[in-house]
Protein backbone atom coordinates (compact mmCIF):
# COMPACT_ATOMS: atom_id res chain seq x y z
CA UNK A 1 0.00 0.00 0.00
CA UNK A 2 1.28 3.48 -0.86
CA UNK A 3 1.75 5.90 2.01
CA UNK A 4 0.28 9.38 1.97
CA UNK A 5 2.22 12.12 0.21
CA UNK A 6 3.92 14.41 2.71
CA UNK A 7 4.97 18.04 2.46
CA UNK A 8 8.56 16.78 2.37
CA UNK A 9 7.67 14.59 -0.65
CA UNK A 10 6.21 17.62 -2.43
CA UNK A 11 9.25 19.76 -1.68
CA UNK A 12 11.58 17.02 -2.92
CA UNK A 13 9.59 16.72 -6.15
CA UNK A 14 9.72 20.50 -6.60
CA UNK A 15 13.52 20.33 -6.36
CA UNK A 16 13.71 17.45 -8.85
CA UNK A 17 11.67 19.28 -11.50
CA UNK A 18 13.14 22.75 -10.98
CA UNK A 19 14.26 24.13 -14.33
CA UNK A 20 12.43 21.39 -16.24
CA UNK A 21 8.91 22.81 -16.04
CA UNK A 22 7.50 26.30 -16.27
CA UNK A 23 6.42 28.14 -13.13
CA UNK A 24 2.90 28.84 -14.33
CA UNK A 25 0.83 31.76 -13.06
CA UNK A 26 -2.37 31.71 -11.08
CA UNK A 27 -5.21 34.13 -11.74
CA UNK A 28 -8.36 34.83 -9.81
CA UNK A 29 -11.54 33.81 -11.60
CA UNK A 30 -14.01 36.56 -10.87
CA UNK A 31 -16.97 34.60 -12.23
CA UNK A 32 -16.23 31.55 -10.02
CA UNK A 33 -15.44 33.78 -7.04
CA UNK A 34 -18.81 35.51 -7.48
CA UNK A 35 -20.57 32.18 -7.83
CA UNK A 36 -19.21 30.53 -4.66
CA UNK A 37 -18.60 33.60 -2.53
CA UNK A 38 -14.94 32.72 -1.90
CA UNK A 39 -11.82 33.64 -3.85
CA UNK A 40 -11.16 31.03 -6.54
CA UNK A 41 -7.77 31.00 -8.27
CA UNK A 42 -6.92 29.05 -11.40
CA UNK A 43 -3.47 27.60 -12.12
CA UNK A 44 -2.68 28.18 -15.79
CA UNK A 45 -0.95 24.89 -16.57
CA UNK A 46 -1.71 25.25 -20.28
CA UNK A 47 1.37 27.52 -20.28
CA UNK A 48 3.59 24.45 -19.79
CA UNK A 49 5.87 23.54 -22.69
CA UNK A 50 3.65 20.55 -23.52
CA UNK A 51 0.39 22.40 -22.84
CA UNK A 52 -0.74 20.49 -19.73
CA UNK A 53 0.07 19.80 -16.07
CA UNK A 54 1.14 16.24 -16.94
CA UNK A 55 4.69 17.51 -17.50
CA UNK A 56 5.14 17.95 -13.74
CA UNK A 57 4.51 14.28 -12.94
CA UNK A 58 6.41 13.00 -15.95
CA UNK A 59 9.45 15.14 -15.12
CA UNK A 60 9.37 13.98 -11.51
CA UNK A 61 9.08 10.34 -12.57
CA UNK A 62 12.02 10.63 -14.98
CA UNK A 63 14.15 12.45 -12.40
CA UNK A 64 13.36 9.72 -9.84
CA UNK A 65 14.60 6.84 -12.00
CA UNK A 66 17.67 4.90 -10.94
CA UNK A 67 20.72 5.14 -13.21
CA UNK A 68 20.00 1.57 -14.38
CA UNK A 69 16.40 2.44 -15.27
CA UNK A 70 17.54 5.58 -17.09
CA UNK A 71 19.80 3.39 -19.23
CA UNK A 72 16.89 1.07 -20.09
CA UNK A 73 14.58 3.94 -21.02
CA UNK A 74 10.83 4.32 -20.58
CA UNK A 75 7.71 3.08 -22.34
CA UNK A 76 4.17 4.45 -22.05
CA UNK A 77 0.77 4.18 -23.68
CA UNK A 78 -1.22 7.39 -23.87
CA UNK A 79 -4.04 9.13 -25.65
CA UNK A 80 -2.18 12.44 -25.56
CA UNK A 81 -0.94 14.64 -22.75
CA UNK A 82 0.84 12.01 -20.64
CA UNK A 83 2.73 10.58 -23.59
CA UNK A 84 3.69 13.99 -24.84
CA UNK A 85 4.89 15.03 -21.38
CA UNK A 86 6.88 11.83 -20.81
CA UNK A 87 8.54 12.11 -24.22
CA UNK A 88 9.53 15.71 -23.49
CA UNK A 89 10.83 14.92 -19.99
CA UNK A 90 12.82 11.95 -21.28
CA UNK A 91 14.33 14.04 -24.08
CA UNK A 92 15.51 16.66 -21.56
CA UNK A 93 17.40 13.91 -19.69
CA UNK A 94 18.63 12.13 -22.86
CA UNK A 95 16.63 9.01 -21.92
CA UNK A 96 15.17 6.75 -24.61
CA UNK A 97 11.36 6.84 -24.63
CA UNK A 98 8.87 4.77 -26.60
CA UNK A 99 5.40 6.30 -26.51
CA UNK A 100 2.43 4.40 -27.98
CA UNK A 101 -0.41 6.77 -28.82
CA UNK A 102 -3.85 5.98 -30.14
CA UNK A 103 -5.22 7.40 -33.35
CA UNK A 104 -8.01 9.89 -32.97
Amino acid sequence: MTSATTLADIRAARERIAGKVERTPTVQSQSLTDRVGQPIHLKLEHHQTTGAFKLRGASNAIASLSPEDKTRGVVAASTGNHGRALAHAARLEAIRAVICMSRL
